[in-house]
């Protein structure tokens, strides 16, 4: 999670929105807050690749597709990428349903092996599994990412010596709302990590103060904009969206540079932060 990123996918703007008429299609359906502006998601989006750029990551862009909605701007759920290849998940989100597909046949096309994918029943969300180390993935058991699921991907990454630790979601606002395990907590180094403890299942808690892993708490105030969203470029280099000056100071505080990036169409309309923008695709070992 927190390694110098070198390769990372994302999906435009003018890919996933496409156009005034598919946004005014979709927005409501998709549970968006209002419907995005298409000009400025992008000049908001070219930030975000400026930001990549300048940190020396190598930018790989998903194509638009027809099986995929506006939600497909969010590259970081449909896929989880390990050393040995990605494994294709399966949305708990109905309507995005086709998204995994569509990733898996860019990713093959890039020469990018498959290692598995979800099948059956099985549902996982990229936004409900957090690396904690090489060999141990958080999961989040909740309406994105169902038990089955996370049965299934203990099965697939067993020969990588990984193993699949799974926490329970609170309900919160219920499954029209998204609560990924990554809305409350973002990894930022080996030994940091920013949260808001208050949604923190406490075995997972426990667990974080074991591990000796220092928590950047985000306020009350901040949570519905995203504080804990959180992307880790590299150690304590990480981006933010604006709006969240609290959290963004006791990162500084706890020694990260950090980039304030804004989200207005992008993300909090979408419900989507830094994170779930990209899809690291390449990362280097953190020692």
């Amino acid at each position: 999670m927190v390694g110098r990123l070198r390769r990372v996918v994302v999906k435009r703007p003018a890919e996933a929105f496409i156009s005034a008429e598919k946004i005014e299609r979709e927005w409501q359906r998709l549970g968006f807050t209002a419907p995005p502006d298409l000009r400025r998601a992008e000049e908001e989006f070219s930030q975000l690749e400026e930001i990549l750029r300048q940190e020396g990551a190598e930018i790989f862009y998903l194509p638009a597709d027809e099986r995929t909605t506006l939600d497909s701007i969010y590259t970081h759920d449909p896929v989880l990428i390990t050393e040995a290849g990605a494994i294709i998940l399966q949305m708990g989100k109905k309507e995005r349903a086709g998204e995994p597909e569509a990733f898996a046949e860019v990713l093959e096309s890039w020469g990018v092996p498959i290692l598995g994918q979800l099948s059956g029943k099985a549902t996982a969300e990229g936004g409900d599994l957090l690396w904690l180390d090489e060999k141990t993935l958080i999961a989040g058991r909740g309406f994105r990412t169902n038990q089955e699921g996370i049965n299934q991907l203990q099965e697939i990454l067993r020969p990588l010596g990984v193993k699949v630790l799974a926490y329970d979601l609170p309900y919160w606002n219920g499954p029209g709302e998204v609560l990924h395990l990554m809305s409350f907590i973002s990894l930022l180094d080996v030994d940091l990590a920013v949260v808001y403890k208050r949604l923190l299942p406490v075995a997972l808690y426990e667990l974080l103060r074991e591990r000796c892993i220092e928590l950047v708490e985000t306020p009350d105030e901040e949570f519905p904009t995203q504080g804990c969203n959180v992307l880790a470029i590299s150690p304590r280099r990480v981006v933010i969206l604006k709006g969240n000056p609290v959290t963004a100071q006791r990162l500084r505080q706890a020694g990260c540079f950090v980039y304030e990036l804004p989200g207005e169409e992008i993300a909090f309309k979408g419900s989507g932060g830094p994170t779930c923008l990209t899809r690291p695709l390449l990362k280097e070992k953190v020692s």
